[in-house]
C-alpha cells in the first residue's frame, strides 16, 4: 500500500510515517519500480503498536527494541519484564501526581464556589455558581 493509504488507515501523518521508517520502527517497507514506498499490510499493526506503546510512556528507542525483538523472534522475557516494571512504576507515579493535581483543583473549585455563594448572598454577584 502507498503512504497515503497507510496514513488514512492509521491516522498518522506521512511525515511521521517517514520518520518511523527512517528510525527503524517501520523496516518492512519496499519500493515500487517508480520508487514509491510500498507498505505491507502488517505496517498498520506496527504503527498501531508504536502509538500504543508511545501512549504508555515508551520512548522511540524502547519501542524499536521491542519491535526488533519481535522481528527476530527473540524476546528476552526477563529483560522485557524489567522494562514493563519500570514503565508501570512510571505510570503509577504519574497517576499519583495527577491525583494530587485533581485534589488541588477540587479544593480550589470548592473555595471559589463558596466565595461566589457569599458574594451572591451579599448581593455583590448576579450569577449563581455552576
Amino acid at each position: 500500500m502507498r503512504i497515503a493509504e497507510l496514513e488514512r488507515r492509521t491516522g498518522v501523518s506521512r511525515h511521521t510515517l517517514r520518520y518511523y521508517e527512517k528510525t527503524g520502527l517501520l523496516q518492512e517497507v519496499g519500493r515500487r519500480q517508480n520508487n514509491y514506498r510500498d507498505y505491507p499490510d502488517q505496517a498498520v499493526a506496527r504503527v498501531a503498536m508504536v502509538r500504543q506503546l508511545k501512549s504508555l510512556g515508551f520512548s522511540l528507542k524502547e519501542i524499536r527494541q521491542v519491535l526488533d525483538a519481535l522481528r527476530a523472534d527473540r524476546i528476552d522475557c526477563a529483560e522485557g519484564a524489567v522494562l514493563m516494571a519500570e514503565k508501570r512504576q512510571a505510570v503509577e507515579q504519574r497517576i499519583a501526581e495527577l491525583r494530587q493535581v485533581s485534589d488541588l483543583l477540587a479544593r480550589e473549585q470548592a473555595r471559589l464556589e463558596a466565595s461566589a455563594a457569599r458574594q451572591l448572598a451579599e448581593g455583590r454577584c448576579t450569577r449563581a455558581p455552576g
